[in-house]
């Protein structure tokens, strides 16, 4: 393993996204406009149990989405990489794939981080609830491993894969429903118990769930069973990616 290698991978795909103006905005815009619209909206005729207002309710979920799909996302850069040669190039490289796969996953997971956190204060500023110092800081901690997660979701797909358009597809096919039933826009506990004993199964749940908890204080389950769950998925699709990964061919 080579950490030189790590942080050359990571950084690029730093600044490759530092470039991508329009990623950086969309993946911005299109949240805060379902957070505002879905707010606002149902916020006039939607009252949570226990919650002060249908926007403290929803942000966690939405910045959860935020997360779910950039880290995903990240994915598309290894389909590039192969178009481009650039991934033959560094699978012959005298770097250990394990290196490689750990740069990626670094990168996107840093990527998303920001874009959770720029949305978490976008919402403050529309009116949603802010966590306290200690709140942020276990904030950051949901984002952190839920990002791994998906990130080495992503690296997975992504490595069985070799279409670049047909990526995003397979994303959204899979993002989509684990984002509605993870209890983001509605409580689960006001759901039919079929719905709950899917929801209860999803790993993206336990990520809002949790970041529900830490920012207003309003859970469905235990933070520790919440973050427990959550790690231990993130390193299961870490395992699978890596594995994955070492078996892909450039």
């Amino acid at each position: 393993m080579s950490a030189q290698a790590i942080y050359v991978l990571w950084l690029r795909d730093m600044k490759w996204f530092l470039r991508a103006k329009a990623r950086i905005i969309s993946t911005i815009v299109m949240p805060f406009l379902w957070l505002a619209i879905l707010g606002m909206g149902l916020g006039a005729v939607t009252q949570i149990p226990g919650v002060g207002n249908y926007i403290d309710f929803l942000a966690p979920g939405i910045v959860a989405m935020a997360i779910l799909f950039n880290a995903t996302m990240s994915g598309v850069s290894v389909l590039w990489d192969k178009q481009f040669g650039f991934m033959k190039e560094i699978l012959v490289a005298p770097v250990s794939r394990i290196s490689i796969m750990l740069g990626k996953t670094f990168g996107g997971t840093t990527t998303s981080i920001i874009q959770g956190v720029m949305l978490l204060l976008v919402a403050g500023l529309i009116g949603a609830k802010m966590p306290g110092p200690a709140g942020f800081l276990l904030a950051l901690l949901f984002m952190i491993v839920l990002a791994i997660g998906f990130v080495g979701l992503g690296l997975a797909i992504a490595s069985r894969i070799e279409d670049p358009v047909a990526f995003p597809l397979v994303i959204n096919f899979l993002i989509m429903p684990l984002f509605f039933l993870s209890g983001a826009i509605f409580p689960i506990s006001m759901a039919p118990e079929w719905l709950r004993s899917i929801s209860y199964i999803n790993p993206v749940t336990y990520g809002v769930d949790g970041l529900r908890g830490v920012i207003i204080g309003v859970s469905e389950f235990p933070i520790w069973l919440d973050l427990g769950i959550l790690a231990i998925f993130s390193l299961a699709m870490v395992l699978l990616g890596a594995y994955l990964f070492k078996k892909m061919s450039a």
